[in-house]
């Protein structure tokens, strides 16, 4: 790779600007000519998320419903399941708080004799 001296790197980054669109221009001077770098490298992919047991969610719901105690489930109860295993791969509050009043209310309907949901 060439290596461009200060005055060819400012030089392409002005050719580059100027056969911009005037949409494209104006976003960029909104964010700063002087910090816009039109030659950075691309981000890596998003990397794939996996649990503490280093599976992915579609791993986990696959398995999930494979090994599920009810002969048909809806799509509904699924997708429930997809977004309780998403939410706790992204370390969701919110599901957070339904899964430890899961495990609480199960644990509650043993102690007191009930049969699980």
């Amino acid at each position: 790779m060439h290596n461009f001296t200060p005055e060819e790197i400012e030089e392409r980054k002005k050719a580059i600007f100027d056969a911009m669109g005037k949409r494209g221009q104006k976003q960029i001077l909104k964010k700063g000519y002087e910090d816009w770098d039109p030659f950075q490298e691309p981000k890596d992919p998003i990397d794939i998320r996996k649990d503490k047991t280093n599976r992915t969610t579609q791993v986990l719901i696959r398995e999930f419903l494979t090994q599920t105690d009810h002969d048909e489930y809806s799509s509904s109860f699924a997708q429930g399941a997809f977004e309780m295993c998403l939410g706790i791969i992204n370390n969701d509050e919110k599901i957070r708080g339904m899964f430890e009043f899961a495990c609480w209310y199960e644990a509650l309907l043993k102690k007191e004799g009930h049969d699980s949901l």
